[in-house]
C-alpha cells in the first residue's frame, strides 16, 4: 500500500484537510509528516489536534523548526515567520507546545529515513535545495532512501554506485522509479505554503512494492485560508503569497 509523505503544512486547514482526502481517495492508509505543522497559518490548534489523532492510528511525525521555536525562541527566522512563531505560541497551551518539541527529530524505517532538513545535522535546520546540499545529506546516511521538507519545493536526487548525483524535478501524478542500483533523496513539497511557482498544495506517495514515489499537487480554498490570516491579524504577506507559490 502506498505512503502519504506530507511537509510544512503550516496551520493550513484547507490544504491540509484536501490532501488529506486526495490521499485516502488513491488508496492511502499510512501517513508520514515531515515537519513544520505550525507557522504562517492561522489554524495551529486544529492542526495540530488533526494530527496527533493521525499519530495514534499509526502515522509518523517529524519535528520541524518552526514545531521547535514554539517551545523555543529562533532567532534566525525572518520576520514575517516570528510574527506567526509569536502569535502561534500564544494559541497553543504549554502542553501542546511541549508535545511538538518532543517529536523526533529523524525515524528510521526499512530502507528509509524521514527528517525535516538535511540529514547530516537535523538540529541545524540546513537546506535541500541543490545537488551539493543532496550529496552531503546522502553521504551522511546509510539508508537507500531519505525524505525531507523544509525547501517547500519538490526535488529528487538520485545517487548512483559510481558517485554521480543526478537531479530529476518531479511532475504532478507521473511515479519515478526510485531505482534499487541508486541512493534517492526526495524533498518533499509544502502541503500549507507552496514556493515553487504553483500555489496548488503539494504531497507526495511512495509505493514501497513498486518504489516508486509520485508526487501530487491539490487544488484548495485559498480564498478562505488567505481571509483567516487577514482576520488574525498576521502578515499580509503571508495572505498573498499563497496566491502566488512563493
Amino acid at each position: 500500500m502506498p505512503i502519504a509523505l506530507m511537509a510544512d503544512i503550516h496551520s493550513n486547514r484547507e490544504a491540509f484537510s484536501a490532501c488529506l482526502a486526495h490521499a485516502r481517495a488513491q488508496g492511502v492508509d499510512r501517513f508520514v509528516f515531515l515537519g513544520d505543522y505550525v507557522g504562517y497559518g492561522a489554524d495551529p490548534e486544529w492542526t495540530v489536534e488533526t494530527l496527533a489523532e493521525l499519530i495514534s492510528r499509526g502515522a509518523i511525525a517529524i519535528r520541524g523548526n518552526h514545531d521547535e521555536a514554539v517551545s523555543h525562541h529562533s532567532g534566525t527566522m525572518n520576520s514575517d515567520a516570528a510574527v506567526a512563531v509569536e502569535w502561534t505560541r500564544g494559541r497553543l497551551p504549554p502542553e501542546t507546545r511541549r508535545w511538538l518539541d518532543t517529536l523526533p527529530m529523524t525515524v528510521e524505517e526499512d530502507d528509509r529515513l524521514y527528517v525535516h532538513a538535511d540529514a547530516s545535522q537535523p538540529e541545524r535546520w540546513l537546506y535541500v535545495s541543490d545537488g551539493e546540499a543532496a550529496r552531503h545529506s546522502l553521504e551522511a546516511t546509510h539508508t537507500r532512501l531519505t525524505f525531507c521538507g523544509h525547501v517547500h519545493v519538490p526535488g529528487i536526487y538520485g545517487l548512483s554506485g559510481l558517485g554521480k548525483l543526478t537531479p530529476f524535478k518531479p511532475q504532478p501524478g507521473i511515479a519515478v522509479p526510485l531505482l534499487v542500483q541508486r541512493r534517492w533523496l526526495a524533498v518533499i513539497g509544502s502541503v500549507g505554503q507552496p514556493r515553487d511557482g504553483d500555489p496548488a498544495a503539494c504531497y507526495a506517495t511512495y509505493d514501497p512494492d513498486r518504489a516508486e514515489l509520485t508526487c501530487h499537487r491539490v487544488a484548495y480554498d485559498i480564498d478562505r485560508t488567505a481571509r483567516k490570516i487577514r482576520e488574525a491579524g498576521l502578515p499580509e504577506a503571508l495572505a498573498a503569497r499563497l496566491y502566488r507559490g512563493r
